[in-house]
C-alpha cells in the first residue's frame, strides 16, 4: 500500500506537468492565431497609412506626406518597365533609396478608368489595399509601394524558389485564401461604399489585381474597375458595356437570352451586385492551395461553404464575413489538429 501511494504520489506532479504543458501550447495556439487574424478595425488603426494622405514604406522611420508633381518629377527615378495593363504601364522606380512602382497612363481613352482608380486609392488606403506614396494629375501618374514579388499570379513561381519552399504550405496558402476573402469584405463594406471587382472575369485577370508581399499576405493594387452597388437606391453594376462569357463570371453576367437567340445588347443586360465576387472565391481559392499536403482536408472542410458561393441564386450566397470566418474556423481547427499530434507524438 505504500509502495502504491508513492507511486501515485510521484505519478500525480508528471501529469499535471503533462496537462499544464497541453493547456499552455493550446494557449499559445489562439494567441497565434489572434496575431494573425485580428479585426478588421485593430488592423485599420495599426496600419501605417491610418494617418491620411501619408505613407510609410519598408524600413522608413518617419510617415511622410503624399508625394506632389513636384517632388515625383525630382526624385523619383524611374528603372524599368515591370508591367503594363490596358489602362497603365508599370516602372520599377527608385525613391531616396527605396524602390516603388510608378504607374503611367498608357492612353488618354482611358483616363476616366486612371482618375477612377486613383481616387479608390486615396479613399481606401488600409491595410488590405496597396500603400499609395504620391500622384501628379498633370503627368498621369502615380507612386505606390513596391512589392518584389509582384501580382499573385505570380505565386507559383515565387513558391518553387528555394528561399521560399517554406511557405509552400496548407497553412501558409490558406493564410493568402484568407487574405483575399477579408480584401472582398473590405471591399463590399468600404469607405467609398459597396464596391464590385468588375477587373475579374478571368481566373488569369483576377489574381492580377492583387499584389503577394515579403511576408506572404495580400494587399489588392489594381482599382480600375470598381463600380458602386447602392442598394437603398436600387442601383446595381454592370463590368462592361460587352457581353461575358465562360464559367468563371457569375451566372447573373452572362447574358440571360442567349438561348432564345437574342443578339446582346447592354442596355437590356440586367445589373448585379457585389455577390459576383462571391462566385468566384472557390475557384481563386482552389488556384492559392496549390497541391501540398494537407490541401485535399483543406477542401474537404470547405467543401460546404463553396457549395453555397456557387448557389446559381446570388441571394443564396454567403457574404465574404461569411466565408472569412468559415476559412478562419478551418484553419485553427486544423492547427489546433496537427499541434495535438505531435502532442501524442
Amino acid at each position: 500500500m505504500g509502495r502504491s501511494g508513492s507511486l501515485i504520489s510521484e505519478g500525480f506532479p508528471v501529469v499535471a506537468v503533462c496537462l499544464a504543458a497541453l493547456l499552455l501550447s493550446n494557449a499559445m495556439i489562439y494567441l497565434y492565431l489572434d496575431s494573425l487574424y485580428q479585426t478588421d478595425e485593430r488592423l485599420v488603426s495599426s496600419h501605417v497609412g491610418h494617418v491620411p494622405q501619408h505613407f510609410k514604406i519598408t524600413n522608413m522611420k518617419n510617415i511622410t506626406p503624399w508625394l506632389q508633381c513636384s517632388q515625383i518629377d525630382a526624385e523619383v527615378r524611374k528603372l524599368k518597365l515591370i508591367g503594363q495593363g490596358t489602362v497603365k504601364k508599370v516602372y520599377l522606380a527608385e525613391w531616396r533609396g527605396q524602390k516603388v512602382a510608378l504607374s503611367k497612363l498608357s492612353s488618354l481613352d482611358y483616363l476616366e478608368d486612371f482618375l477612377h482608380g486613383l481616387s479608390m486609392l486615396q479613399l481606401l488606403q488600409g491595410p488590405r489595399v496597396v500603400q499609395l506614396v504620391g500622384f501628379c494629375l498633370e503627368d498621369h501618374t502615380q507612386v505606390t509601394e513596391h512589392h518584389p514579388h509582384g501580382p499573385l499570379l505570380n505565386l507559383e513561381g515565387i513558391l518553387e524558389q528555394r528561399q521560399h519552399q517554406q511557405h509552400n504550405t496548407w497553412q501558409a496558402r490558406l493564410r493568402l485564401a484568407i487574405d483575399y476573402v477579408l480584401i472582398l469584405h473590405y471591399l463590399h463594406n468600404s469607405p467609398a461604399g459597396r464596391r464590385v471587382m468588375c477587373d475579374s472575369n478571368s481566373l488569369e485577370k483576377t489574381l492580377s489585381q492583387f499584389l503577394l508581399t515579403s511576408d506572404f499576405h495580400l494587399v489588392v493594387n489594381d482599382l480600375d474597375a470598381l463600380p458602386e452597388v447602392d442598394t437603398p437606391k436600387g442601383l446595381g453594376v454592370k463590368c462592361g458595356h460587352r457581353e461575358l462569357t465562360g464559367d468563371f463570371v457569375a451566372p447573373e453576367q452572362l447574358w440571360p437570352f442567349r438561348n432564345a437567340g437574342t443578339p446582346f445588347s447592354d442596355d437590356l443586360m440586367p445589373e448585379y451586385d457585389e455577390r459576383t465576387d462571391i462566385w468566384k472565391i472557390p475557384d481563386v481559392t482552389w488556384f492559392l492551395m496549390g497541391r501540398v499536403p494537407g490541401g485535399d482536408v483543406v477542401h474537404f472542410h470547405l467543401f460546404q461553404i463553396h457549395q453555397e458561393c456557387k448557389r446559381e441564386d446570388p441571394r443564396l450566397r454567403p457574404s465574404a464575413l461569411d466565408v472569412s470566418k468559415v476559412y478562419q474556423s478551418v484553419y485553427s481547427s486544423m492547427v489546433q489538429d496537427s499541434a495535438g499530434f505531435r502532442d501524442m507524438l
